[in-house]
């Protein structure tokens, strides 16, 4: 699995197909997307006219919380595949820890079996609830993505995952630019140091504490620019300047707020 690939959320479908395209000729070859992000279609049809090698690719996608239950997520992963276009998925995720994710898990365990589904995995799963999948099933989650930025740095449930074998994937690495991210002292003057932008210190920090990330642009240059980020590192003092600006919140939503979980139970994906 790349350490670096390529998100698609809240990338309209008119629009996905061509930043797709522009990704991969960036260099990108991990790209993730998901049932409820509605541009599975628009990812397939990018990959197919790129004329890279499938093995050459990273794809994931994820299941959403109506779709759980046994019978029903091995249909929508046939309906997920189908939309990409492919033979096999390299990763395919429980979007939310919600629904019968428990059964959707057998379905996908046989999935891997077939040979259908390379690896396995969850998305947003705090540990109480990924220690609980893992101690009732057979396989591990090869990977857990989760809300993972400089605000909400995830270092406690890094290191469970860790104990367990569970790669860590941030979603959210900018935080969506709140807390005023992008003109932040700490990584202004960190990026100042080396050259480089604050989106790049905030990916190279992700990369350095071995968490998977997926960042999102539409811009070209910008794809370009969050993949040039292996050509320094980040020293002690420095990645301990931003672990100081951890606020042990989400910047998003809470996925224990009971009306939040009526809110996501309740939103239908067709």
């Amino acid at each position: 699995m790349p350490t670096l690939g390529f998100g698609v959320f809240q990338v309209a479908d008119e629009q996905t197909e061509q930043v797709v395209t522009d990704a991969l000729a960036a260099g990108y070859r991990a790209i993730d997307t998901a049932a409820s992000y509605g541009n599975e279609e628009a990812v397939g049809r990018a990959i197919a006219a790129s004329g890279i090698p499938r093995q050459e690719l990273f794809i994931t996608t994820k299941m959403w919380i109506q779709h759980t239950g046994e019978d029903t997520a091995r249909r929508e992963f046939d309906k997920s595949l189908k939309k990409l276009g492919l033979d096999y998925l390299d990763l395919y995720l429980i979007h939310q820890p919600m629904g019968d994710y428990y059964s959707s898990w057998h379905a996908m365990q046989k999935l891997t079996g077939e040979g259908l589904a390379k690896a396995i995995g969850v998305s947003n799963f705090y540990p109480d609830r990924l220690v609980d999948l893992i101690t009732h099933n057979d396989i591990v989650p090869a990977v857990n993505q989760i809300e993972t930025h400089p605000f909400f740095q995830r270092h406690a449930d890094q290191e469970i995952m860790r104990g367990y074998g569970v790669q860590i994937e941030s979603w959210g690495p900018f935080a969506g630019g709140k807390n005023d991210l992008f003109t932040n002292p700490t990584l202004t003057e960190i990026g100042d140091a080396h050259g480089k932008s604050v989106a790049q210190v905030v990916l190279r920090w992700l990369t350095q504490r071995d968490v998977v990330v997926i960042p999102k642009s539409v811009r070209p240059d910008r794809m370009s620019q969050n993949l040039a980020i292996f050509d320094f590192d980040l020293s002690d003092d420095e990645m301990a300047g931003i672990a100081a600006l951890d606020t042990g919140k989400s910047m998003f939503f809470d996925h224990r707020d009971p009306e939040m979980v009526k809110w996501l139970g309740g939103r239908r994906v067709d």
